[in-house]
């Protein structure tokens, strides 16, 4: 199994309306060949930080949506949110056990 974790942090409190975007999200990536589930969290100790964890059965799944479909996955974005300069980040992880 093939892990994405992005992570990103707002800087005009806007996390409410984030959130509630990915509750209503479109699904779109859920149809994606070799897509499994996107979880969407954040710490407890910052609610403007939000991390998504997108499960691929493949490395290169991921990267068939990312090269295709990413844009277009990202029309739900409340309009005016403002990130954090530099807060924008990406990493990959490959699942062990669980």
């Amino acid at each position: 199994m093939f892990i994405a974790l992005s992570t990103f942090t707002i800087a005009n409190d806007m996390a409410a309306e984030v959130r509630e975007a990915f509750k209503n999200r479109p699904h779109m990536v859920d149809k994606e060949s070799g897509f499994m589930k996107l979880e969407v969290m954040y710490p407890q100790e910052n609610e403007n930080e939000i991390w998504l964890m997108t499960y691929w059965t493949d490395e290169e799944s991921y990267k068939v949506w990312f090269a295709n479909h990413y844009k277009d996955s990202h029309h739900g974005i409340p309009k005016g949110l403002k990130l954090v300069l530099g807060s924008t980040k990406v990493r990959f992880l490959e699942h062990v056990c669980g």
